[in-house]
């Protein structure tokens, strides 16, 4: 099996384009459009929209996405992972808000449709789904536009899925946190079914994966199997991971709102205050 290094030029193009919108709206935009005597961008919301940057370009292209693609499925199921469950959230989160808002204000109306949580439960997952069923796995590997296309659409409906989470401008807000927690338990029971089907199958699921050299012996059932797993365990674990973020940071906030209790004169201390 050749995995010698070779550019992945689209996925390269897609982090160039997200770098230089966010580059070029923190640098032209904020003295328009950025709240007045604040720093346009916090150091941890660069941080965390970087981290999505290099975890894309880590997820979608060598040696990840060539093993995936020419050896092993688990490599495959790890980039779905990462391109579903770790870098849209990273992206959003950061982005600062004024920045997203101007970018998406023309689209708002659009926004406020397609980001309702049913409308995204259902897309992502009927998606997610469809590039799990057997021909469209061999159709991916076979014709590199529709694997490209394939994983634009996964990339976008993740991005739809999280925004009713991570509520990146006020206007699509539509969850309550607890709300925002039972949609994500949602999405972690969904992908269960293909997973079961990969874990508890006794029989390859992907035929074109019989034909694929074995990288490091790694046997075809063994494979699927550890693909399963990382579906089931590993998005789970993310998820579950975002459930706990949301909860917290409910409570925090509920902290920090919280009165005090109201201190009531004694009717002596009253009479006293009186008396001189």
């Amino acid at each position: 099996m050749d995995i010698t290094f070779h550019p992945h030029l689209d996925v390269y193009g897609v982090a160039i384009a997200l770098i230089f919108v966010y580059e070029f709206g923190i640098r032209r935009l904020a003295g328009r459009y950025a709240p007045p005597g604040k720093p346009p961008v916090a150091t941890v919301q660069r941080v965390m929209f970087y981290a999505g940057v290099i975890f894309l370009l880590i997820s979608s292209t060598w040696p990840l996405h060539d093993i995936g693609e020419q050896s092993l499925y688990f490599f495959h199921m790890t980039e779905h992972m990462l391109i579903t469950l770790v870098v849209p959230p990273l992206l959003l989160a950061g982005m600062p808000g004024w920045l997203m808002h101007a970018l998406v204000e023309p689209f708002i109306p659009l926004l406020k449709v397609i980001t309702r949580p049913w409308f995204t439960l259902v897309f992502f997952n009927v998606w997610l789904a469809f590039i799990h069923v057997p021909s469209v796995v061999e159709l991916m590997l076979t014709n590199d536009f529709f694997h490209f296309f394939a994983h634009l659409v996964l990339f976008i409906s993740a991005i739809l899925m999280w925004w009713p989470v991570m509520d990146p401008i006020p206007e699509t807000k539509t969850l309550a946190p607890f709300g925002k927690m039972g949609n994500l338990y949602l999405q972690s029971l969904v992908p269960t079914i293909p997973a079961s089907f990969m874990t508890l199958g006794e029989s390859p699921l992907y035929e074109i994966y019989t034909t694929f050299p074995r990288l490091w012996g790694i046997d075809v059932m063994t494979d699927q199997i550890i693909a399963g797993l990382i579906m089931k365990i590993g998005g789970g674990l993310i998820l579950w991971v975002a459930i706990a973020w949301v909860f917290f940071s409910w409570y925090e906030d509920e902290q920090k709102h919280e009165t005090g209790p109201v201190v009531v004169p004694s009717a002596t201390a009253s009479a006293g205050a009186g008396a001189e």
